[in-house]
């Protein structure tokens, strides 16, 4: 263990030519450690485990190393497409933690705020892996690479229900403590198009005082964000697997009080956080906002305790009976499923919740205009979420309120809010749904 910083190339020489490696989704990615693990190239067999990574790493365009992910974001649609030896690993974002720790890597490196106090705050990320740095640092045979950086923000965790989430890990019980100046992907606000941000207005139906929001990225949740932060209402929480830009300017207009009616009240709930450098200046040393695990985050059940509960989530294509496709194009992966499921079904177990699936009527599939409401899903679809999880079905034409439905009835009501030049064949289609 270690109580100060070493050289990069001593956290590098700590992986063996053949090892298992694991890495944080996203924005706790260490990725100068990663970059600097690239110039090795005497790696036998090294496997790594991760997701969404947020640069592109050399590492993996090496022959012998294998990257297994549970979320594709453009890093690995890049390096797939390029050659690079890169899998999907079907799990929803609570399901990483079990994964991991069967998987039991013998390496895990992540990314962290400077220490203070002897403390390093886990910053962007607590996701799946803040069980797993406690089995790593009980278990002398395995190893824990911190990578810390001043551009990192020290943030918070919380009391919760089943225990006390610090989000922190002292330097005491780290075996390889790094400093860097990376800095945390800038992910810039999306401009929503004309079909999005009839689609916000649209979602915003849904939404009035005292609700609580979840929010991904994207033009809809942008847009959306940024009208409740300019709207006359107020008195929202939040609680969201992802804290975005938009939540922290929904935040900065005064309208959050996170009055939730649970153990969470008086703070915003997310277990990672991207967007703009602003955001991550604000999220320092900013008690408004606190990161816990995704098991905690994105149980449903506990989803379901927040009042009047509204998650916004996209979609790529529903089919007439309400299965949702979110992460795949005709059965190849695109990203991946993270919290999709949860937060659709979470705000349906409780009488105020609403769960609303956002997506335009229609997108351009080489060079022809396809709907995204389809009849039948294509032979090797994949599904994310399942049709009884589904509420609400929004497109730029309205909104379809699918549950308590039956399947007629449902099939009817998502051909009507189809694009114009589909709806009569979705509503023939409807007429014979479910037979042949």
């Amino acid at each position: 263990m270690t109580t100060s910083a070493v050289p990069m190339e001593q956290a590098v020489q700590a992986i063996q030519p053949t090892d298992t490696l694991a890495v944080p989704l996203g924005p706790g990615v260490p990725g100068a450690f990663l970059h600097a693990l690239g110039e090795r190239t005497d790696f036998v067999d090294l496997r790594v485990s991760g997701a969404l990574l947020p640069d592109l790493f050399a590492l993996f365009m090496q022959p012998t190393v294998h990257l297994q992910s549970g979320f594709f974001g453009p890093a690995e649609r890049f390096l797939r497409d390029s050659g690079a030896d890169v899998d999907f690993v079907p799990a929803d974002f609570r399901r990483f933690a079990p994964v991991l720790a069967r998987k039991k890597p013998r390496v895990l490196a992540i990314a962290g705020a400077q220490p203070v106090d002897g403390w390093v705050s886990l910053s962007l990320h607590a996701g799946a892996t803040t069980d797993e740095i406690e089995r790593v640092i009980a278990d002398p045979d395995r190893v824990l690479i911190v990578e810390v950086s001043p551009h990192y923000p020290r943030t918070f965790g919380a009391d919760a229900p089943g225990g006390k989430y610090m989000h922190r890990v002292h330097v005491d019980n780290i075996n390889y403590l790094v400093e860097s100046e990376r800095e945390p992907l800038n992910l810039a606000d999306v401009v929503p198009t004309e079909a999005e941000m009839k689609i916000a207005e649209i979602a915003m139906q849904y939404i009035h005082d005292g609700c609580t929001l979840q929010t991904g990225i994207g033009g809809v949740p942008n847009h959306i964000a940024t009208q409740l932060a300019a709207g006359s209402g107020g008195d929202y929480g939040i609680h969201s697997e992802m804290f975005t830009s938009g939540l922290m300017r929904l935040h900065m207009s005064g309208k959050v009080t996170n009055n939730k009616g649970t153990a969470f009240d008086g703070f915003s709930v997310t277990t990672f956080a991207a967007g703009t450098p602003d955001l991550y200046a604000w999220l320092h040393n900013n008690n408004d906002v606190r990161f816990l695990p995704v098991d905690v985050v994105n149980s449903p059940e506990i989803i379901a305790q927040n009042r009047n509960m509204v998650a916004i989530n996209g979609a790529m294509a529903v089919d007439l009976s309400g299965q949702v496709i979110a992460d795949s194009i005709g059965g190849k992966q695109f990203s991946g499923i993270g919290g999709h499921e949860d937060f659709v079904a979470g705000p349906g177990l409780s009488v105020g919740g609403r769960s609303l699936v956002c997506m335009p009527s229609t997108t351009v599939v080489k060079g022809e205009v396809v709907s995204r409401i389809l009849g039948r899903l294509p032979e090797g679809s994949v599904v994310t979420t399942p049709r009884h999880q589904v509420d609400v079905v929004i497109t730029e034409f309205g909104a379809a309120e699918l549950s308590g439905l039956s399947i007629a009835e449902r099939s009817h009501e998502l051909a009507r809010i189809s694009h114009p030049d589909f709806r009569d064949q979705l509503l023939s289609t409807a007429e014979v749904w479910p037979a042949d």
